[in-house]
């Protein structure tokens, strides 16, 4: 069973309601099955006086920003490789996502070597085309991500006041080399990055767990620890649909937890790796 058609049964299962209410909004749309009509000879004309003043709003953007740890140890093991393909599924299943209340958009923050980078600026997922392939060199600066997810969140101009919560997905298989605390207690401390809901996946027996617990805060969502490069796309696949089940809900802005154990094994899905 491929991850799109998982998406689809669950879509299905889960939120069949919310499609009536779209049919229930259509009816109010349209005036009814029947509009009212007004003959003229051989024309009829529809009666549009009650759409006049009915306006569809706009939908709100909700963030997605990914930390990707892109050091020379995820060369190894073909975690760069699972990374890679990770990512490219969770943007195409958020691009073909209905945009009823909120767009879902991504933003990719690298960090590797000496510094970090934004790799693919904030937009909506339906118009990513492509993303680079990272590629894994040098050390571990996570700090520096840290600095540059707070400033995007805090800048106004990509991240509008009306947008919904963020949601903050870090990745990584080592431990920080920067002084990375200044930096995670100033993103903690931001006015608005503060309200995000962060995840985050440790990789491999190198990793920094108790760093990546502090950095997890959604209780309902621990951290997960993914033993080997086939279990990066299942934490992956449990944040694609947290992110498409609050972009279809009443309530976008509540933060909903990771369902890792409702994730189907890769020897379920039509994985290359």
């Amino acid at each position: 069973m491929g991850f799109a058609k998982y998406l689809e049964d669950n879509h299905s299962r889960f939120y069949g309601s919310s499609i009536v209410r779209r049919r229930e909004h259509d009816r109010f749309f349209t005036g009814g099955a029947q509009a009212p009509q007004e003959n003229e000879g051989n024309k009829t004309t529809m009666n549009t006086s009650k759409l006049k003043d009915f306006t569809l709003a706009e939908a709100r953007p909700l963030p997605v920003i990914v930390l990707a740890d892109v050091s020379g140890s995820m060369s190894e093991d073909g975690k760069i490789e699972a990374l890679n393909q990770a990512l490219q599924d969770m943007i195409k299943a958020f691009a073909a996502e209905p945009r009823m209340r909120a767009e879902i958009q991504v933003g990719l923050i690298t960090f590797g070597g000496s510094r970090a980078d934004v790799h693919l600026p904030l937009a909506p997922a339906h118009r990513i085309s492509s993303v680079e392939t990272l590629r894994a060199d040098g050390r571990t600066p996570m700090g520096a991500a840290f600095n540059e997810a707070r400033l995007l969140i805090e800048n106004r101009d990509l991240i509008p006041s009306r947008a919904y919560r963020p949601v903050l997905v870090l990745v990584s298989d080592g431990q920080p080399t920067d002084d990375w605390e200044p930096a995670f207690d100033a993103l903690c401390r931001a006015e608005r990055a503060q309200k995000a809901t962060r995840f985050a996946m440790a990789i491999g027996a190198d990793s920094d767990t108790n760093m990546l617990k502090r950095f997890a805060n959604d209780v309902e969502s621990p951290l997960f620890e993914a033993h080997e490069a086939h279990d990066i796309p299942r934490f992956f696949r449990a944040v694609t649909m947290s992110v498409t089940a609050r972009s279809r809900s009443a309530t976008p802005n509540a933060p909903l937890p990771l369902s890792l154990a409702d994730m189907p094994g890769d020897d379920e899905l039509d994985l290359d790796f």
